[in-house]
């Protein structure tokens, strides 16, 4: 099991709490390009099971390959 820290991920982010967000998001996108593909259960000891989606967006964050942009809001528009 793979375990990223909040200071891996604030690295890349300068926040740990804006690192999660990223990655919380990340790991939504990743959900819908997913949702399409057609999952079987693997046979007992032939196939090992996926990465969670979760884990795969902390890694991506935690490595910098994830690129996002900050869009900043007036406060009229929320």
């Amino acid at each position: 099991m793979k375990v990223f820290t909040p200071g891996s991920v604030a690295n890349h982010t300068g926040s740990k709490y804006l690192g999660v967000l990223v990655a919380a998001k990340y790991a939504r996108n990743l959900n819908e390009f997913r949702r399409g593909e057609v999952y079987t259960e693997p046979a007992s000891g032939q196939i090992e099971p996926r990465e969670k989606l979760t884990t795969t967006a902390l890694g991506g964050v935690a490595s910098g390959t994830v690129e996002f942009n900050l869009i900043e809001r007036l406060r009229g528009e929320m």
